[in-house]
Order: C-alpha cells, then sequence, then structure tokens
C-alpha cells in the first residue's frame, strides 16, 4: 500500500475529492458494480467506474458514465501520473497498482459525482483500499486465489474484509457462517455498520417472474433484471443495498433510477450470448463457486440442451473442482491455451479431462478450438466458452 498511498500523495489526493462505493468479493463484484453505477447514472450523477480485469481493451476498466476512457484521456492521465510521480518507474508499481492510481486521477480530473471501485485480489492489501469509500459492500466469498488469501474461508473472508473503514457502513452478501463470522468481527473492531443479507434486506421473486426488494427504508416490487441468471438476484439486492447506503450517506438515489439500473445495466462476458443456430455462450467462471453458478444458469437458461464446451484456465486455478462438476455434464470439451504467461497447457491437463468426458480434444489455438466446438454443435445446441475471463476476450475480440 505503501506505493500507492505515495503516489496518491504526490497527486494531491485525488482519491479524496469524490465519494465512493468500494466492492470486495469472490464472485459478483463486477455485476453488483454494474448495476449500481448504471442506477447512479440514471440518478443524474456523474460516475466513475473502475473495475478489472479488461476483456478487449484495457480502457474497459476506466468508465465514466458509462463510456470507456478514450486512448487520448487514458495518455494524458498517464503522463499526467508519471509527470508528478516519476517513482512509478524509477521504483516500479505494479499494473493494478499503477492502474488504480491513473483511474483514481482521472476520476477527480473530470469531475465525477461518485465512484464505483472494485478490488482486483484481497482487499486488505488491494491498491483500490486507498480510497476513501462511504460504502463497502462484499459479495459471496468463496475459495479462489488462496496462495495470496489463505485456505479456509474464513482467512479469505478476513482479507476481503480489509475494506471496511471506521464508522462506513458495510452491505453484505449472504455468506458461509464462517465467512460471515470473519467479517463481523472485523466491523465490531471498527464500528463499521452491518446490513447483511437475509436479515437487513432481501429480495424475493413474486409470481409474475418480477422481483420485490425490502431494505432498512426501501421497498420496491415489480424490479426486472437486464443481466441473466438466477445468481443475479443476490447481486441486484447487494447493489439495492449498496444504493439505499448511498442515498443514506447524501449520494441521492431516487427508487425509480435503481429500477432503471437494475434494468438497463450491462456487464460483457458473463453469461454472454452472441450469434445463433448455434448461441455461443461467454461466462467468465474461474473458481468452483463460479462454476456452480454457471451450471444453475445453464439449466434455467437452456434446460435440456447439448452443450460443447470451450475451456482454457490458467495454471494458479484450482482447475480440479471446476472441471469435475462441468466437463460430465458436457457433450464434448475442447481445451485451449490462453494469450497469457500464466496460461495451463492444454497437453498437461488432457488425460485428467478425458476421465470426466468421452469427447476431449486439444488444440494449440483458440481459433481451432472454437471451430471445433462449432463443427459438432447443431442448431439447437450451445457453444459455451469459460474457464477464465482471459479466454472470454480471446473469444469477444474474434467474433467481434
Amino acid at each position: 500500500m505503501e506505493r500507492v498511498r505515495e503516489a496518491l500523495a504526490a497527486l494531491g489526493h485525488p482519491e479524496r475529492r469524490f465519494p465512493a462505493l468500494h466492492v470486495a468479493g469472490t464472485n459478483g463484484k463486477g455485476s453488483t458494480c454494474a448495476f449500481t453505477a448504471t442506477a447512479l447514472q440514471a440518478a443524474g450523477h456523474r460516475v466513475g467506474l473502475y473495475t478489472s480485469p479488461h476483456l478487449v481493451r484495457v480502457n474497459e476498466r476506466i468508465r465514466v458514465d458509462g463510456l470507456d476512457i478514450s486512448d487520448e484521456d487514458f495518455g494524458r492521465a498517464i503522463l499526467d501520473v508519471l509527470e508528478r510521480y516519476p517513482s512509478a518507474v524509477t521504483e516500479p508499481m505494479t499494473y493494478f497498482e499503477f492502474g488504480t492510481v491513473v483511474a483514481l486521477w482521472h476520476f477527480a480530473k473530470v469531475g465525477v459525482d461518485v465512484a464505483v471501485l472494485e478490488t482486483g485480489l484481497g482487499g486488505r492489501l488491494d491498491a483500490t483500499t486507498a480510497a476513501s469509500p462511504v460504502v463497502t459492500a462484499i459479495t459471496p466469498v468463496s475459495f479462489d486465489h488462496m496462495e495470496y488469501l489463505g485456505h479456509t474461508l474464513a482467512a479469505i473472508a478476513g482479507e476481503k474484509a480489509g475494506i471496511l473503514k471506521p464508522g462506513v457502513p458495510c452491505v453484505v452478501a449472504r455468506q458461509e457462517p464462517e465467512a460471515l463470522e470473519a467479517i463481523v468481527r472485523k466491523a465490531e473492531g471498527l464500528g463499521a455498520p452491518l446490513w447483511v443479507e437475509g436479515s437487513d434486506f432481501v429480495i424475493e421473486p413474486r409470481d409474475d417472474a418480477s422481483l420485490s426488494y425490502r431494505g432498512p427504508s426501501w421497498s420496491l416490487d415489480g424490479l426486472t433484471l437486464a443481466l441473466r441468471g438466477p445468481h443475479q438476484r443476490q447481486n441486484a439486492a447487494v447493489a439495492l443495498a449498496c444504493l439505499e447506503a448511498l442515498h443514506a450517506r447524501g449520494v441521492s438515489v431516487t427508487l425509480e433510477a435503481a429500477r432503471v439500473g437494475l434494468a438497463t445495466a450491462r456487464w460483457p462476458g458473463r453469461l454472454e450470448e452472441v450469434g445463433s443456430a448455434p448461441p455461443v455462450l461467454l461466462d467468465g467462471a474461474h473458481n468452483p463457486a463460479g462454476v456452480e453458478v454457471l451450471l444453475a444458469s445453464l439449466d434455467s437458461l437452456y434446460p435440456g440442451r447439448r452443450v460443447h464446451l470451450v475451456f482454457g484456465v490458467v495454471g494458479d486455478k484450482d482447475r480440479g473442482p471446476m472441471m469435475r462438476a462441468l466437463f460430465p455434464k458436457c457433450t464434448s470439451v475442447q481445451l485451449t491455451p490462453l494469450e497469457t504467461s500464466r496460461s495451463l497447457a492444454p497437453a498437461l491437463y488432457v488425460d485428467e479431462a478425458r476421465a470426466l468426458c468421452a469427447d476431449v480434444a486439444a488444440w494449440s489455438d483458440v481459433d481451432s478450438a472454437l471451430a471445433a466446438a462449432s463443427r459438432k454443435a447443431g442448431p439447437d445446441d450451445v457453444v459455451l466458452c469459460t474457464g477464465s475471463l482471459f479466454l472470454v476476450g480471446m473469444v469477444k475480440a474474434r467474433l467481434g
């Protein structure tokens, strides 16, 4: 954190020039941020949104009012930071640290009214934790990045809860008991009020397939979600509670704006369908909990349809549980390398895959893997690309 704090001080503390919502968690962070940022924009605010990773272009990480930062503004912001903090080069910052500082500088420079910030990894030592939030949030915590965050849910949740600030309310999604206990312990130590899903706020389906939300002060009926999958109900609940907490902290949000945010938000690469006959489905599931959510969504959205999988994974992921859950449900599996040095070569786990699915092939590039899946799929089947957001970005770049 020292480099980030030094850089922000050299820049005159841009992070203090706007209120922020800071979101941590294992899964659902991006969708929650998208719902919230869209609603804040509908409420008339100029909204900065900082997320990671990007899918196709790094500009996607820094958005104002739904638009990616332009190349010109991005370049200017980078040069501004380097001019004011040359130590970024002489004592190199990490890619994520530098990107975070550039985002906070840009948001301050263009005068956003509020920013929505997604952590990269963890929370306690995440560069975004240098920001000044008026509300924080923690989406569901599960096993991921264990080599950095710990090997128990309590340890991982404790790292995520590192975003909490004294006296700043934190919205918490429904958690496993040991994860919630770690978050509560951290909150009590800081005097940070908690809004916990299930006790302080809830979202429930209605007979007409719409949703109803009940929070400490807000009640909304007839809600619809732009993002697909049953898991988005929980993300929407957390987003609404964040909006309610922001409103209570002076960031004005109307109920109608909240409704619009849920109904119009976009978040690419998460159950994103491109093409037709067969549809190509892109999903960034990259840990066991994400795969469980994906499988539930497939049953809900594509019941009874055969799935032809294009799968790529980075070497530091816990691939075994993902493969054991997903591969037996697929008619065919095409393994592909990823365009990153972290990629796991398909040859290293093709035998493992063949024990889980009868039709498995390993390919040298994503184009060959995608073409093979498309050849095997009938018009009523589904081609699913998952295992890593790197893979989703690669396919999106190819399919436009």
